[in-house]
């Protein structure tokens, strides 16, 4: 998979091990704000709530066929993808049966190589994967980071945010050294962002003087429209497109393009 200008796929983690933080809203709305600018991407639901695919409208009847089958061999990807109601993007769904595939994974042969093997039937059909990874360093995130091209962080701004997010740096280190040498941190993006909160402000200040030009620009603010669409089953991008949520995601998307751009031309 050579440079990201070209019609080849660039494969992204959303990883957080902390829950709450944004992550599956990114995950979502970042895909949808990709899709937009006519790229055509997919995501990859690995965590067992589901959240994703019902952010997206996928019904439970939908998913009798998903990411846990795929991980254990009982059916290719391509037989797992849905569409979704947005346009250019699609689904491999979540489904319950994904709360023991850790357990499964255990005593099986390149227990972490099984998601970046399945994913070589998509390299070029797509033009960008996002993993929506479980709020856990388990099995499954590691199928993702060993699938993955880089690794995007959304980081809520809290107290202990950066104690969290260095254990998870420390994992995507390991990661990098024994199993995906190729892996890098894409960035970090700050979620649930309150300006009128001095410690948000305070948190967001660290973050940025911790990690540097690696946290991006473009911060998500805590939005109510962000937190109501899902029950709809849409991405707020579709929800409410002009709200404050909907345009710090496309800000987001336009910042992922220009760091891709640039790996692109440093390659």
């Amino acid at each position: 998979m050579a440079d990201a200008s070209s019609m080849q796929t660039r494969v992204m983690a959303i990883v957080n091990q902390k829950g709450g933080v944004g992550k599956t809203t990114t995950a979502i709305n970042l895909a949808t704000a990709l899709a937009a600018t006519r790229k055509k991407v997919l995501i990859i639901d690995l965590d067992p709530q589901g959240n994703a695919s019902t952010g997206l409208g996928i019904d439970h009847d939908q998913r009798d066929v998903n990411s846990y089958h795929v991980l254990i061999g009982e059916a290719k990807i391509g037989d797992t993808i849905r569409d979704t109601i947005v346009p250019g993007l699609s689904i491999v769904p979540s489904g319950v049966d994904l709360t023991g595939a850790e357990i499964e994974l255990v005593t099986m042969d390149a227990r972490e190589q099984r998601l970046s093997r399945a994913l070589i039937a998509m390299r070029g059909l797509y033009d960008y994967i996002l993993i929506d990874c479980p709020p856990s360093l388990n099995l499954l995130t590691v199928n993702a980071l060993v699938a993955s091209h880089s690794v995007m962080v959304p980081l809520q701004c809290e107290f202990f945010a950066l104690e969290g997010v260095s254990h998870l740096i420390k994992t995507i280190e390991r990661v990098r050294q024994g199993l995906n040498p190729g892996l890098e941190l894409h960035g970090i993006v700050l979620t649930m962002f309150d300006k009128r909160n001095n410690l948000t402000e305070q948190v967001a200040a660290d973050v940025r003087e911790f990690f540097g030009d690696k946290v991006y620009k473009t911060v998500i603010p805590r939005n109510v429209r962000i937190s109501e669409a899902p029950s709809h089953g849409k991405p707020v991008l579709i929800y409410d497109v002009k709200c404050a949520g909907s345009e710090a995601y496309i800000h987001l998307a336009a910042e992922v393009l220009k760091r891709e751009r640039d790996l692109a031309v440093a390659g």
